[in-house]
């Protein structure tokens, strides 16, 4: 039997893992899945005759190096900082590999190797990266073959929950690593080009310049610019675009009600809190207001940051519960965003038969027989519950489809890529359609970047 190699059976596996378990018997695949939790990684197998659970600590060398060099490909969906030892050893044992995640600098550093070897490193095979890459480029290749010139591209997407779970003020739940949502946006400037200028938007402003859309059956969203848009800007081949946008995805009002926090200092991850372990959550949202010998914590909250006690966004902390003197962090020596993040999951946490949200939105502008044109795509995606997310959904089957590819030999190309070849997208974008994932478009009047539709 062909052996697969999984290595991290994590939220995003759920998918993967069934996909290839459901492929099995007609593949003949043995689908080996290591990680450090053995009852975790059993549990997404069950009793599969064609699956084998294995104990894998990804920092223990002997026993990873047996794993991969028992194996015919490896999948890694392990943290992304956790790839590149994993990489090497895949060249050393000249094994193909498969990852969800952004391709880091390091791991751009074995193309060389990879290439010399035959081997095809595949990355940013999940939704954000992934799917964007492959429906983006599918597009963009179809406008240039029809003599098109792209001078918009603006790209969104969110993991949200869906409407029949949707049932706090927030309108939102975590989806995924909940840590990265606090963090979400700290580290540099939002930097994007509009109408052939480049822009910035530091992070004390991030969650106040937000973008409105409208999806079909699904109401409005709103915006915040992702870090670094130009990122892929020669990637795509769009060197000559004027504005080039990619952003995050949440409900109206989110980001003006997580702008609190960030003004506050709450999503710091750069210091620990002194007797940490000891504090209720209203002592942890003291610790960020001026000391008053007479106003409660509520009254200094609401003044320093100009809320009204009828603002919607005042009920939205409420809902938190920030304000407890029962609840406690007990979390010793911890930073602001460990904290905040330890209050939210009270909060934000799918339950069992929760169902998330997955909403991609791409608006392509491009210039043809001197006429301008306007496409928008969206995908939505609605996960099963709890455990079959829509986030594990559109990350794990694109890492599915693509290993299975690979180790069948119809993605050949060597090195450190990305999906955004034909050989790669077209085939794998169809299969997702085969799964509910697939994108409606349509043409609109094309308006430039003009949020006002001037």
């Amino acid at each position: 039997m062909r052996k697969i190699l999984v290595i991290g059976s994590g939220k995003s596996s759920s998918y993967l893992i069934k996909y290839l378990l459901d492929k099995s018997k007609t593949e003949d695949l043995l689908i080996i899945v290591g990680d450090i939790s053995f009852t975790h990684a059993k549990k997404l197998i069950g009793n599969h005759e064609n699956a084998q659970a294995i104990l894998l600590d990804v920092f223990d060398k002997h026993s990873r190096q047996e794993a991969i060099q028992n194996a015919d490909i490896v999948v890694s969906m392990l943290p992304a900082r956790y790839h590149i030892e994993v990489a090497k050893d895949c060249i050393t044992f000249n094994k193909n590999m498969v990852t969800a995640s952004y391709i880091s600098p390091e791991m751009q550093m074995l193309d060389k190797a990879a290439k010399d070897k035959g081997l095809v490193f595949m990355n940013e095979i999940g939704v954000d990266p992934g799917i964007d890459h492959m429906s983006a480029m599918q597009v963009i290749d179809k406008i240039r073959e029809k003599g098109g010139e792209i001078i918009l591209f603006e790209s969104f997407t969110g993991g949200l929950v869906a409407p029949e779970s949707d049932n706090n003020l927030w309108n939102y739940k975590f989806t995924w690593n909940p840590r990265n949502v606090v963090l979400a946006g700290q580290g540099g400037a939002g930097k994007f080009l509009q109408e052939d200028t480049y822009k910035y938007i530091p992070y004390n402003r991030l969650f106040r310049r937000t973008e409105f859309l409208e999806v079909d059956g699904y109401g409005r969203f709103e915006g915040y610019a992702n870090r670094d848009s130009l990122k892929y800007q020669s990637v795509y081949g769009l060197d000559t675009i004027k504005t080039l946008y990619r952003g995050t995805i949440r409900r109206v009002g989110f980001s003006r009600a997580w702008n609190v926090f960030v003004q506050l200092g709450m999503t710091d991850d750069s210091y620990s809190i002194d007797d940490s372990e000891n504090m209720s959550y209203r002592d942890f949202v003291n610790a960020f207001l001026p000391y008053s010998p007479t106003d409660s914590v509520e009254l200094k909250f609401r003044h320093a940051l100009k809320i009204d006690q009828d603002d919607i966004v005042w009920d939205k902390f409420l809902e938190l519960d920030i304000f407890s003197k029962t609840k406690m962090v007990e979390l010793k020596n911890a930073t602001p965003a460990q904290i905040l993040q330890k209050i939210l999951m009270d909060s934000w946490t799918l339950d069992p038969e929760d169902k998330d949200m997955i909403v991609m939105y791409h608006k392509f502008g491009y210039e043809l027989d001197g006429k301008k044109h306007q496409i928008d795509a969206t995908m939505v995606t609605i996960g099963e519950d709890q455990t079959y997310t829509a986030m594990a959904k559109t990350v794990g089957l694109p890492v599915a489809i693509a290993t299975l590819a690979i180790l069948n030999e119809k993605i050949t190309t060597p090195g450190v890529q990305m999906p955004i070849n034909k050989e790669v997208y077209t085939p794998i974008l169809k299969e997702l359609e085969d799964y509910g994932i697939n994108f409606n478009e349509k043409e609109v009047p094309y308006l430039g970047y003009n949020p006002l539709h001037v």
